[in-house]
């Protein structure tokens, strides 16, 4: 098996002013549908947006980072009850997929949708970028996209021709990841070993010093990814998919 793509495959923020031919876009998310789904349901939908109005419109539900507009094309990938319950519907069947569990299975399903389609336009040249922001905002890109109850924004991907190279950036030893037969839990030193490479990285080294911190960890608690901006997300996005007819457990 050739791993060269996997081991070499990089992030790609910038993007030349070259668009993507329709037809390669339609085959590249037509050959991703092979990806696998639960029962077969293909419990997604996903939304191409090339227009640079609707662009600019998503823009700040991503925190207006600058590949929304560089980007020739913007992805969103949506977890999409709607189409399959219209289909019960119409079929003398009766659905009960307004649940915590259904979420998770058409989250699922939109994830490896995304993935396999991200794969598939690295092997065609393509560079693309995963935006952590969908679920911040997921109701503001509701918006702009028209996606109707059942339907919620999980994953967005920027994907266009690269501009330069793109820096690969680390990841944690494969010892530390895998886990044999049963889970073995870190120790304190474990948890050490596994991240001192990561941490001795010049690069994240500037990262602690410019944000005044003792430690990597600290960027991510303190600066990144803090407590209020996480419960202040995980509220928003809780109201928003109840908002959209889901209904979690409330104990």
């Amino acid at each position: 098996m050739d791993t060269e793509y996997f081991n070499l495959r990089r992030t790609v923020r910038k993007y030349l002013d070259k668009n993507i031919p329709a037809e390669l876009l339609q085959s590249m998310l037509e050959s991703a549908m092979r990806a696998p789904t639960t029962g077969n349901m293909q419990l997604y939908s996903t939304i191409v947006t090339t227009d640079k109005e609707i662009k600019r419109r998503l823009s700040p539900c991503h925190f207006n980072q600058p590949q929304v507009m560089s980007a020739p094309a913007v992805i969103t990938f949506c977890a999409d009850y709607n189409r399959f319950i219209k289909w019960c519907e119409a079929s003398e069947a009766v659905p009960g997929y307004n649940n915590f569990q259904s979420f998770m299975t058409a989250t699922l399903d939109a994830t490896i949708f995304a993935q396999q389609f991200n794969t598939i336009a690295e092997l065609n040249g393509l560079g693309c970028c995963y935006l952590g922001t969908t679920t911040y905002n997921a109701e503001e890109i509701a918006e702009v996209l028209n996606l109707p109850k059942m339907v919620i924004p999980i994953i967005t991907i920027t994907v266009g021709y690269p501009d330069g190279d793109a820096t690969q950036v680390e990841r944690l030893p494969i010892d530390g990841i895998i886990h044999h037969d049963t889970y073995n839990d870190y120790s304190e030193n474990r948890i050490r070993e596994i991240h001192r490479e990561k941490e001795s990285l010049d690069v994240n080294k500037g990262y602690v010093a410019e944000n005044g911190k003792k430690t990597l960890a600290q960027v991510f608690t303190d600066v990144r990814y803090t407590k209020t901006d996480c419960e202040t997300f995980s509220e928003k996005f809780y109201r928003f998919i109840a908002k959209q007819g889901y209904k979690f457990p409330t104990e």
